[in-house]
């Protein structure tokens, strides 16, 4: 599953968030070891010094490499002999403090594994566009749901024409979790995601259209052209919308939509697309991940199950797969795809090899700024009632 190197051990992590209470920080952590190709050896598990060390021993973190700041954290270890000092720092904290942390990492020469969204506003993303290509150090985004076997199935499929060309698209990521003020009971996930100060200038929007998007995205190749969005708050006092629609068109003439709510009951995370082509069409969802649906006119629907040993899985599924086929693997398995691919990289660039900076099967830096874009046009246009404006950013993979 590895590249081929001279890099005989396993590479070093250093993680910034995953204290107690929290969640998507154990996520990294544990999709980070999965393969067996990493260790977690240094951590500033919070913002509050003393709760990080406390929360040290949950990760096995020895006490000497719990840092109580990520600010500590860089600059001890960037001290620390070659051999023994991280490789990279994971960064699963709020959004307003994605860009100190990755600018401070990558300026100390550290690759990064960063949450998403990738920072706090637009320009913060095209500042560690440059501050990437200036360090040239390997950076991956943790848009997770590019992780799915069937998501890179469908991705290879969608590339090599089988779908012919793309005309229309339709991802919707709902939940209802936020159908009531739960951020007023100090719940901590809720607390951060709709403070405007904290999460930036999106709620819903920015928290899970992102991924509906950059899965559309992902998916298609398609480039993006304009936007128009209407974004919503239905709980009353919220700051920050808690429902909305886009349409987008693309360069090639297609059309999609990204719908995203938070509001909506009985939902839980509902990640879902459709693909429209000209030979034929395909579903996936995520709460069913190990299925694809692919339907053409006149022919029986056609269900794709996860199956690395299968005649129709192409390079690109089988690649992402790790158990046989009837055995579930879901959201870590897809999470920790990200990180085997960019694991791949950092190898690379350890051992003095050139490696791929934008075209990477994970999500990076430029899948980043496009989100960022995408949240701000998504948030500008809604003020302008549905104003169509530009989507497409020059540093965006294309």
């Amino acid at each position: 599953m590895g590249v081929n190197s001279p890099l005989d051990r396993k590479l070093r992590m250093g993680l910034v968030g995953g204290g107690r209470g929290a969640f998507i920080g154990r996520v990294h952590a544990t999709a980070a070891i999965l393969d067996n190709r990493a260790t977690l050896v240094a951590g500033a598990l919070s913002a509050d010094p003393q709760k990080a060390k406390e929360s040290a021993p949950d990760y096995d973190i020895p006490p000497d490499r719990a840092y109580g700041s990520y600010q500590e954290m860089i600059d001890r270890e960037r001290q620390l002999p070659e051999e023994q000092r991280i490789d990279f720092v994971a960064i699963a904290t709020p959004n307003h403090t994605h860009f100190p942390i990755a600018k401070a990492a990558i300026e100390a020469g550290f690759n990064v594994v960063c949450d998403k969204p990738m920072t706090f506003d637009l320009a913060q993303a095209e500042e560690l566009v440059r501050l990437v290509e200036q360090h040239q150090v390997v950076f991956a985004l943790t848009h997770n749901y590019t992780g799915y076997p069937l998501v890179r199935q469908a991705r290879q499929m969608i590339l090599n024409g089988e779908l012919g060309e793309i005309q229309a698209i339709r991802a919707f990521y709902i939940q209802g979790w936020l159908r009531t003020r739960l951020e007023l009971s100090e719940q901590k996930q809720a607390s951060w995601r709709t403070d405007p100060a904290r999460s930036g200038a999106a709620g819903c929007f920015g928290d899970i259209a992102t991924h509906a998007f950059n899965l559309a995205r992902y998916m298609t190749g398609l480039i993006p052209s304009e936007i128009s969005a209407h974004l919503k708050t239905f709980e009353p006092g919220r700051p920050l919308d808690d429902y909305g629609t886009a349409v987008i068109r693309f360069q090639n003439g297609a059309l999609g939509t990204v719908t995203a709510s938070q509001i909506s009951h009985g939902r839980e995370n509902d990640l879902f697309i459709e693909i429209d082509g000209t030979k034929g069409s395909l579903q996936w969802r995520q709460e069913e991940p190990n299925m694809m649906i692919v339907r053409r006119n006149g022919e029986p629907h056609r269900i794709y199950s996860r199956d690395p040993n299968a005649p129709y899985m192409n390079e690109a599924g089988k690649a992402a797969c790790r158990l046989p086929s009837g055995h579930p693997e879901a959201f870590f398995e897809a999470f920790a795809n990200i990180y085997r691919a960019a694991y791949d990289d950092m190898v690379r660039r350890a051992t003095g090899q050139a490696f791929e900076r934008v075209h990477t099967i994970y999500p990076n830096v430029y899948d980043g700024v496009e989100g960022m874009y995408f949240i701000q046009q998504a948030v500008e246009s809604s003020r302008q009632n549905g104003a169509w404006l530009p989507l497409h950013h020059e540093k965006a993979r294309v």
